[in-house]
């Protein structure tokens, strides 16, 4: 990494703590790359903001059969 690029950061899932371009993990057990040290340990809270968000978003939720959008009419029938 040259002096001019900002230093990424990545958080290991499987160690549970940041990492960056010197001690990375293998990427299946990586979330990331984040701007800072600070985002990357928040990266399992976010993960579940952002899960918590999606599982009450109407357009994402598959549980409700009345929240999916009618199906297109088959033509020619």
């Amino acid at each position: 990494m040259s002096v001019s690029e900002p230093e990424e950061y990545w958080f290991c899932v499987k160690h549970h703590r940041v990492e960056t371009q010197d001690n990375l993990c293998p990427s299946k057990h990586r979330l990331g790359p984040y701007p800072s040290e600070a985002e990357a340990a928040r990266a399992l809270e976010k993960t579940e903001e952002r899960n918590e968000a999606w599982d009450n978003d109407p357009d994402w939720n598959d549980d409700d059969p009345d929240s999916a959008p009618d199906p297109e009419p088959e033509s020619g029938a």
